[in-house]
């Protein structure tokens, strides 16, 4: 008996040294904590919601509704528009929420410098005027707001007014406002104006020499205590309704990260907002799948798609793609899955693949057909072996010479001239193909423009307001020529 225990146990001994250890994939970090009521921290790049507390819990959104308003203004009027304060603009304010610009009825000023007093300081009446030089009534202006806002796949949210006081029916998410920040972050003249310190505006009729106004954001400031480095943007608010709520998008190291607080208390959410941005950086990459992934991108496999069957070698992936992970973690440990095209994919595009990691997703990218590769409903290219088949006509060619070629000297030109003029044609052909397309992108902002304008339009004559828009329309244009007189 006692030697059976011992060869017993000489064989378990044995065992152990074969026993290979199994690491796991890393498990998402959750290693961080706020005081807010909801808050949330979302990768610019990807969309991952790297953290977030009560993020579909509605709440009132305050003045970070400016962000929405400046987007919705950017995408439907130029900078140096001129802008009107009426007498409903300036007054359609609660009696306690200021006026920061000093604004009155008759004051003008462009829509840059709207923008910067409705950003930097939160002008509620510079969003009023805004509002009512974009759509003819801040009632219109709102639908847009709300269209935008379902655009950007905001589902849980509604807006009442353009400056975030007071609403009835006025309220956000936290993650609906991450979506709304994402893409105004995404618009370099917003990002521009949010980032600005400070900014001397144009003259008005209680500040004849301007007035200059100073970014209330407190982690964007190098002289105060709450500053951090790699706070970029954002806007502040508070109502008593809606307590303190932030947003602040930040930088660093190539990630671009923008975080939300939603019913936050006196100073400490400016710390929540913080340690969101802290924690994302900290724990977390990004991959870009079109470096790194291998699937579906190689082999014949064919694959049976929305817009046809590709063979998996006829396609990439869209570089802009990317996908956030846990440090450690790669992206073989995420799952994908390739699925139909939503609206507004690139031409290119055959699939979107959505990766994810423990059930969360964490990135998107294009799947796209290589140049060369026929798509259904494009115009068929040309087929270069057309001109031999039977039938087809060939240009009349000079009889080639059986003599060698001889340098210039004789008429004739060198390889090293010929060369040189095919290079010169390659880099004027070049150059004016970027010429091209840039006339081509203006003239497809140019046209978005319109139609926005034209929608604006259709709204107001169904309302009755498009003979007061007009008529103050025309106020303005009278004014500015009068000033380039003088």
């Amino acid at each position: 008996m006692k030697r059976m225990i011992r060869q017993l146990a000489a064989l378990l001994l044995a065992c152990q040294l074969f026993v290979i250890t199994a690491y796991g994939k890393p498990d998402w970090p959750n290693d961080v904590g706020i005081l807010a009521e909801s808050g949330i921290v979302m990768d610019m790049d990807s969309g991952a919601v790297l953290y977030g507390q009560n993020i579909h819990v509605a709440h009132p959104p305050a003045s970070i509704t400016k962000i929405l308003t400046a987007l919705v203004v950017l995408e439907n009027c130029q900078l140096d528009e001129m802008v009107e304060f009426s007498e409903t603009a300036v007054n359609s304010v609660e009696s306690d929420s200021g006026n920061k610009l000093g604004s009155v009825a008759g004051d003008q000023l462009s829509v840059e410098d709207c923008l910067y007093g409705m950003m930097l300081v939160s002008s509620n009446q510079a969003a009023n005027a805004l509002a009512e030089h974009v759509a003819g009534s801040i009632s219109g202006f709102v639908d847009l707001m709300n269209e935008k806002a379902a655009e950007l796949g905001c589902e849980e949210s509604h807006f009442d007014n353009p400056s975030g006081l007071n609403g009835d029916t006025q309220y956000v998410t936290a993650y609906d406002m991450a979506l709304i920040s994402r893409a105004a972050y995404s618009n370099e003249t917003l990002l521009e104006i949010s980032s600005t310190l400070s900014r001397k505006l144009g003259p008005t009729a209680n500040y004849p020499g301007g007035i200059t106004v100073e970014n209330e954001h407190r982690l964007l400031n190098p002289n105060d205590e709450f500053y951090y480095s790699a706070a970029k943007a954002g806007k502040t608010g508070y109502l008593q309704a809606a307590g303190n709520t932030l947003v602040t998008y930040a930088e660093q190291d190539g990630r671009r990260l923008v975080s939300v607080i939603l019913r936050g208390q006196p100073r400490q959410y400016f710390t929540d907002s913080r340690n969101l941005l802290e924690f994302g950086f900290r724990s977390f990459q990004n991959v870009s799948p079109a470096e790194t992934e291998s699937r579906y991108v190689t082999g014949d496999e064919i694959l049976n798609l929305e817009r046809g069957d590709f063979a998996c070698s006829d396609l990439m992936i869209d570089p802009d793609g990317a996908v956030t992970l846990p440090l450690g973690a790669s992206l073989d440990d995420a799952d994908v899955t390739v699925g139909s095209l939503p609206e507004g994919s690139p031409a290119r595009a055959v699939a979107q693949m959505t990766y994810t990691y423990n059930d969360r997703v964490v990135g998107t990218a294009w799947l796209t057909a290589k140049d060369g590769v026929e798509l259904p409903g494009e115009p068929e290219t040309e087929d270069p072996s057309a001109a031999d088949q039977p039938g087809s006509q060939e240009p009349e060619t000079e009889p080639v010479s059986s003599e060698p070629e001889e340098t210039a000297g004789r008429g004739g030109i060198s390889a090293g001239t010929a060369a040189a003029v095919v290079l010169i044609l390659v880099a004027a052909a070049l150059a004016a193909g970027a010429v091209l397309y840039h006339l081509h992108q203006k003239k497809v902002e140019a046209e978005k423009l319109a139609r926005r304008r034209e929608e604006r339009r259709r709204r107001l004559e169904e309302s009755g307001e498009w003979e007061e828009f007009e008529r103050i329309r025309a106020m303005q244009k009278s004014r500015r020529a009068e000033k380039e007189d003088k």
